[in-house]
């Protein structure tokens, strides 16, 4: 009779936790849904990271190099340096100031 007893209370506590875990798997599933959604956005914002550290550093680069283009196009845009760059053309710089032509018609018309 004792015996009877104790392998009665244990199929019951099995029982009963079997038709608990039954009775919650919708909850159970709902926080494995959770899981993974926490997962993916670790691995999401990882990723998201690195992608801005990538364009940081392009970003950085382009700058470098529109700075150094910037100081090329002015070094070269100076008057020394256009003369020097136009001569092997045929082209002299003025040594006179250039000469202002006035049409006698237009100032008849005013």
């Amino acid at each position: 009779m004792l015996m009877e007893t104790v392998s009665t209370r244990k199929e019951r506590k099995i029982r009963i936790n079997y038709q608990l875990i039954v009775k919650n798997l919708p909850f159970f599933l709902f926080l494995s849904v959770l899981a993974v959604i926490y997962i993916y956005n670790g691995h999401y914002s990882d990723k998201l990271i690195k992608s801005i550290s990538k364009t940081n550093k392009e970003l950085r680069e382009l700058q470098f190099e529109y700075k150094t283009m910037k100081s090329e196009v002015m070094f070269r845009s100076k008057q020394t340096e256009l003369a020097k760059a136009v001569e092997p053309l045929g082209l002299k710089e003025l040594v006179i100031p250039p000469v202002v032509i006035i049409d006698s018609a237009i100032n008849n018309h005013n």
